[in-house]
């Protein structure tokens, strides 16, 4: 794009900017508004190329800075349905990645945008430049668009005081949605949107699993297909239910297989463990195994503190992303956890002892009877122990399993071990290592040979 000071194209998808790389970023961890939005509007309403910028624009913003930002993109034409919306929104993220130079992570209210330095330097140092990029993209990959125009929020005040309309519009897209089971369909829907970021990485879109960014419902994921069937979002046959528990399904595990070049054969699309649905970085929370207490906590991308492992979000997401599959480390929706299919074959709601206390407010009117109050918060523990002391206070579920836990075998000694006559590989399988420190040692052998 000439017209553009840097290059854009597929090669540029997938960049990371680091903290010492970055000119600026809107939104991310400590901006409490941002957000992007799709409106399919009348013809009449949009002036067909236009990119508005309402606050100071890049060029105005001091360098290492973090502000709020929203984008609204509107647009209109014959074809276009209001159900095409939320697809048509989660492409900001692929397109806003075609750029030399910019880094655009999550989506919805949750985005991440960097600039580099050097991408500055070269010259794009105005909103304008991205609105172009989105107008040409979108365009020209979805010609249903017969006009749009891009807005550019980064007044804060009008970025949050929009946000409460925004998240309105997200919440009636995620309502129409629930009631339709797994069961009724015989088609899901696969996204690729995240590959470049988790090449083994496909998110598996169903009823009642939302994609793991929490953008792309089943309605969604049709609407996608039917608009674009060549493109990133496609229909998944189900096939064969091979386990209705654990939420196999023969045609879920063809297509993981096919598109993730034989790494990924087996998809739980309901459990975090044996073979839980890979994450690709995007992720809205993380469901968390806490083995001291054999259940779940669950934090949210807007947390900032450490959970009650002692881990933060940021650590935990490093084990959770890049399309692997990690017993116990599972990336989720917010919807997700709104379904009666999450996490079925680990125990459910009955098997989750920790989690914010905003998001537990907010997930409240959709838990079982009496489940928000058996789970504890930051603002009723901090530690494991306390955690512990919690869950027998309030009689929780998961205690049921700590009765059922078997007796640990006998095990021999290392010193029993006649580890002259050669190596052994020691497997530990569903084990709990506790230790205070690790000491490892080269024992120098007797004058007879032999190690001590």
């Amino acid at each position: 794009m000439e017209s553009v000071p840097v290059d854009v194209g597929l090669v540029h998808e997938g960049e990371r900017i680091r903290k010492q790389e970055m000119q600026l970023e809107f939104g991310g961890p400590g901006i409490e508004a941002k957000w992007e939005l799709v409106r399919v509007v009348p013809r009449d309403v949009v002036e067909d190329g236009a990119v508005r910028i309402v606050g100071p624009d890049i060029r105005d913003l001091a360098e290492g800075g973090k502000y709020p930002l929203g984008i609204l993109v509107e647009i209109a034409g014959t074809a276009l349905e209001e159900d095409f919306e939320g697809v048509i929104e989660r492409r900001i993220h692929e397109y806003s990645n075609y750029v030399e130079g910019l880094m655009h992570l999550n989506q919805r209210y949750d985005i991440w945008v960097r600039l580099s330095k050097r991408a500055f330097k070269a010259g794009f140092d105005s909103f304008e430049y991205l609105g172009r990029v989105l107008l040409h993209l979108f365009k020209n990959e979805l010609p249903i668009i017969e006009a749009m125009q891009v807005t550019f929020f980064s007044d804060p005040t009008e970025v949050e005081s929009r946000l409460p309309e925004v998240m309105a519009r997200y919440e009636a897209r995620d309502a129409r949605a629930r009631g339709l089971s797994d069961e009724e369909v015989e088609t899901f829907y696969g996204c690729a949107l995240c590959q470049s970021f988790a090449p083994r990485h496909t998110c598996v879109i169903t009823p009642e699993r939302y994609a793991n960014c929490g953008a792309i419902s089943w309605f969604d994921g049709r609407a996608a297909a039917r608009m674009d069937p060549k493109g990133p979002i496609f229909a998944l046959e189900k096939g064969e239910c091979l386990d209705p528990v654990h939420g196999e399904f023969a045609g879920v595990n063809a297509s993981a297989k096919e598109r993730s070049m034989g790494e990924i054969d087996r998809v739980w699309l309901y459990s975090a463990f044996g073979y839980p649905h890979t994450s690709c970085g995007c992720f809205e929370g993380i469901a968390f195994y806490i083995p001291e207490v054999e259940g779940f906590g669950i934090v949210h991308r807007g947390y900032r503190d450490v959970t009650v492992n002692g881990l933060a979000f940021s650590t935990m997401a490093d084990s959770t992303a890049g399309g692997r599959q990690v017993d116990g480390f599972h990336g989720v929706s917010l919807e997700y956890l709104k379904s009666r299919k999450f996490l079925q074959a680990d125990g459910g709601w009955d098997r989750v002892v920790w989690m914010p206390a905003e998001i537990l407010e907010r997930l409240r009117p959709f838990l079982p009877e009496g489940a928000a109050d058996r789970i504890a918060t930051e603002q009723d523990v901090s530690s494991v122990g306390e955690l512990e002391a919690f869950l027998r206070e309030h009689d929780h579920p998961a205690l049921a399993r700590w009765a059922a836990e078997p007796a640990a075998a006998p095990v021999a000694a290392l010193g029993e071990l006649p580890l002259e006559l050669g190596g052994y590989r020691v497997i530990l399988k569903n084990a709990r290592i506790y230790a205070d420190r690790v000491i490892v040692l080269r024992e120098e052998p007797g004058e007879d040979g032999r190690r001590p």
